[in-house]
């Protein structure tokens, strides 16, 4: 895995640093759950919360993660399926929050991009979260 984790920060542009390296094996052993600052914290006792802070906004401007927002307006952080690049995400898919578990997921497969907005509006983002329950909450 540290070997896939050093070509996504190569890819991406971004020194190699403890911090994105730890952050990234999170990201990446989570699968498509997005994970919020304040679980990376818990799982990153060491960490200060600036440097967490800054990893997640650079990784975020280098197109490595998307932020979804649940209903509870709690930013969590997913890595990026498709080839999301620094000057533009591909990210538009739908996402998960479960109201039982507060687990929230990347559906990839539900895509975002079929709106159709009136003339003369031009969409620049779309969030769209289903809420429910989860696999192993129902």
């Amino acid at each position: 895995m540290n070997d896939s984790i050093e070509t996504l920060l190569k890819q991406h542009q971004l020194r190699r640093t403890p911090m994105r390296l730890e952050v990234l094996r999170i990201l990446m052993e989570g699968g498509n759950e997005a994970i919020a600052h304040p679980e990376l914290e818990r799982r990153l006792p060491n960490a200060d919360r600036i440097t967490l802070y800054r990893t997640l906004k650079a990784f975020e401007e280098k197109g490595l993660v998307h932020q979804v927002v649940d209903s509870g307006n709690a930013a969590k952080y997913a890595l990026c399926r498709d080839h999301c690049t620094e000057h533009q995400h591909h990210d538009d898919h739908a996402h998960f929050h479960c109201q039982d578990c507060g687990k929230t997921v990347c559906l990839d497969t539900v895509s975002t991009s079929t709106f159709q907005v009136p003339t003369g509006f031009k969409v620049s983002q779309t969030h769209l979260v289903l809420e429910g329950t989860c696999s192993n909450c129902g």
